[in-house]
């Protein structure tokens, strides 16, 4: 039955509206993370009542801050994961407290300006490289402002410390207070690496039922993400061990997961080619998987799994790939520690991006954390953002971003100079909040921090109003760990997020003795956003095709990368190598096997997901921004995204193809889609004034790869400026 006339007058009027209109009333629905919400009332409460009790207020409040960010990057996932996004941002955190505190006790006030420039410019540089980056930049400038414009008594480096203690003391409450049900389970210590390698069957199982309906294209995006989140918690169960028994459980455990998370990924790329060709499959085959994530969870065997005819390429693949998981699940059902088989060919090199070695089994007792381990992990962990991205500091994308960043926190920091004489920090503060790109469209950041900003003011008015006959500032611990106990669920929203930081910096601020700050945060929050929207739509700072396209090009370079990886293979090898002990001095050649799926390859298609993934993201906040100077020559960059989930998908599917037996495409075709992927990727990379390239033809011989063309002369198509 249709939708009455009202209803759908009222449904095509809600798409009309612009997106820029809707986008700040957009709420990201999720279940309440009821042990972060623990945490986070553990966090700064606990720190400012010790304070109180033993008399140092200002190194509690520097460490309540600590915590208090610290918990907004609290987010779902294992205690490793915890480490980096936590950990990470709270140094970078510490590093621009240290900063600005050096800048306060330099001289000259004025002497800020400058200096946050350049904070602000290597901040927005770094931001781009992704998000946890992201997060350890703005906390960086955000620090800095505040320990350059916060009149707080000690050294520069005390403060420091204080505020990585706040961090450290979040960071301990996440590895102490787990979900019950993972406190009680025998393996509890790698239950959040078990949960992540489950998800990631459960993500497949819908993918599989969505196939050739509507939901296909966002089950597929699910289940990229599940596999990058379960990737993640893998490599960092490699490069973080944690203190403990050198032998045993742990060992086959570490073992089980990595083996069954191999079997996934394999799965996955077989499930891939399925979502492209398109077909759907019978219920109890789509649900296969669900049967591997209940065994993941139990450490058990699946049981019998139902799978589809093999009646095409793709078909067959995912056959061979479920017969593989089932084979592999037998294997290392929990009846005593499995014997790893023995590990055969050379030993891949690490890529940045790379997933937990799937194709390696782990072979422990495990390492102690001792000196070459932890610096073997910090040197795999930061490989991929700082020494590169400084190198490239001065590419189109990132020197806009950077610029654009430098100019709104330097204007922030003159302009509140000239109106404060101490506790100037919340403009600059508030501006490098509000000119991250990564937090949402620009108008909908300015809309939801101003609103955010006088809920948290009107609140804390109404409170001291309230506790003003107490006398003691007891009523303020309350308050803090109110908010604490908050953050967890306000990160839905960047509003309501707002609301919550202001509730707790003003409680900080008012126990340092700043008891007026409330109707100045105001002014100065609605200075900060002037300042961000017109910095943010000068005319040589906001053109998306070079915040975006530089997205789109790393995910188009990355997965030229990967195709060159699957088509260059060589089709035979030698077979002894002249001069070995113990063989002849003769060499033979036998066949070599397609190099998509090993851990190369793998890493290689990992990393081309993930850029498109942020890629995404960068087109969803650009259709939402606010109609500025470049309207004329906007693209449509959502159209632009599907077609460049398609390369990707195509690229998955000729791998497979080829696994399967099907013939190689020849050098020439080759050799005409990786050459016009990279002119492409360069083109967008340019950004204005950058003509794109004339693409070669469309290969005849193989579908994937003329589905690769085809999807780059529409991106041509839909990008070139008429």
């Amino acid at each position: 039955m249709s939708a009455p006339p009202s209803l759908r007058s009222l449904s095509s009027l809600a798409r009309s509206v612009p997106a820029w209109l809707t986008h700040p009333l957009g709420w990201r629905s999720a279940p309440i993370p009821w042990t972060a919400v623990l945490r986070g009332a553990l966090s700064a409460g606990p720190l400012l009542a010790l304070g109180l009790l033993t008399g140092h207020l200002s190194q509690a409040v520097l460490a309540g801050l600590g915590a208090m960010l610290a918990g907004v990057n609290d987010r779902p996932g294992t205690r490793r994961t915890g480490v980096v996004h936590i950990g990470l941002p709270a140094v970078g955190g510490a590093l621009g407290l240290l900063c600005g505190g050096l800048l306060a006790d330099g001289g000259s006030r004025w002497t800020a300006v400058p200096a946050l420039f350049v904070v602000g410019w290597l901040s927005g540089a770094l931001s781009v490289t992704g998000p946890v980056w992201s997060a350890a930049a703005m906390q960086c400038l955000v620090t800095a402002s505040i320990g350059a414009g916060m009149p707080i008594p000690g050294p520069a480096w005390l403060k420091a410390v204080c505020y990585l203690g706040g961090a450290a003391w979040l960071l301990l409450l996440r590895f102490l207070l787990r979900a019950p049900r993972h406190m009680l389970r025998r393996g509890a210590r790698r239950e959040g690496e078990r949960e992540a390698v489950a998800a990631v069957f459960d993500a497949l199982a819908d993918a599989l039922l969505a196939l050739g309906g509507s939901d296909a294209e966002p089950a597929r995006r699910r289940l990229i993400a599940a596999q990058h989140r379960a990737d993640e918690s893998l490599r960092l169960m490699r490069l973080l061990p944690f203190p403990g028994r050198r032998e045993g459980r742990g060992s086959a455990q570490a073992y089980r997961i990595t083996e069954r998370f191999a079997a996934a990924t394999a799965l996955c790329e077989a499930g891939i080619a399925l979502l492209w060709e398109g077909r759907p499959l019978p219920r109890q085959v789509a649900e296969a998987p669900r049967l591997l994530a209940a065994a993941v969870r139990a450490d058990s065997a699946p049981g019998a799994l139902a799978s589809p005819v093999s009646d095409t390429v793709q078909r067959g693949a995912f056959d061979r790939a479920l017969l593989a998981a089932a084979v592999t699940f037998d294997r290392t059902a929990l009846r005593g520690t499995p014997v790893a088989p023995a590990q055969t060919g050379p030993s891949e090199p690490y890529e940045p991006d790379a997933p937990a070695r799937p194709t390696r089994p782990v072979r422990h007792p495990r390492p102690s954390p001792n000196t070459r381990g932890v610096r073997r992990a910090l040197k795999e962990l930061t490989a991929r953002g700082s020494l590169r991205t400084l190198g490239r500091v001065f590419a189109p994308a990132r020197r806009e971003n950077a610029l654009r960043v430098a100019l709104c926190v330097a204007a922030s920091t003159a302009v509140a100079l000239s109106l404060h004489q101490t506790h100037w920090y919340w403009l600059p503060a508030t501006a490098a909040f509000l000119v991250k790109p990564d937090l949402g469209p620009l108008f909908s950041r300015v809309v939801n921090r101003v609103a955010g900003t006088a809920t948290g003011v009107l609140v804390f008015t109404v409170l001291t109003l309230a506790m003003a006959g107490l006398g003691a500032l007891w009523w303020l611990v309350a308050v803090v760990v109110a908010g604490g106990a908050l953050i967890p669920v306000a990160t839905r929203h960047f509003g309501f997020q707002t609301a919550v930081v202001t509730l707790l910096v003003l409680s900080f601020v008012y126990a340092l003795g700043d008891t007026e700050a409330t109707a100045a945060r105001l002014l100065d929050t609605a200075l900060a956003c002037g300042i961000v929207l017109l910095v943010g739509h000068l005319p040589h700072l906001t053109d998306p095709r070079v915040r975006v396209g530089h997205r789109f090009a790393v995910a188009l370079r990355r997965t030229e990368r990967y195709l060159r990886h699957v088509l260059d293979a060589p089709e035979t090898a030698p077979t002894a190598s002249a001069g070995a002990p113990g063989t002849e001095d003769t060499a033979g050649t036998a066949p070599v096997a397609p190099r998509g799926g090993d851990a190369t390859g793998i890493a290689l298609r990992y990393a081309a997901y993930r850029a498109l993934s942020e890629a995404r993201a960068a087109a969803e906040t650009a259709a939402a921004e606010l109609p500025g100077p470049h309207r004329a020559h906007r693209h449509d960059w959502l159209a632009v995204m599907a077609r460049a989930e398609r390369i990707v998908d195509a690229a998955t599917v000729c791998a497979v193809r080829v696994e399967q037996g099907v013939p190689r495409p020849t050098a020439t075709e080759a050799r005409w889609v990786t050459e016009a992927l990279a002119a492409t990727a360069d083109a967008l990379e340019g950004g204005r004034g950058t003509p794109m390239p004339t693409l070669p033809p469309v290969p005849k011989d193989c579908r994937s790869l003329r589905d690769v063309m085809t999807e780059l002369h529409g991106i041509q198509s839909l990008t070139t400026v008429t």
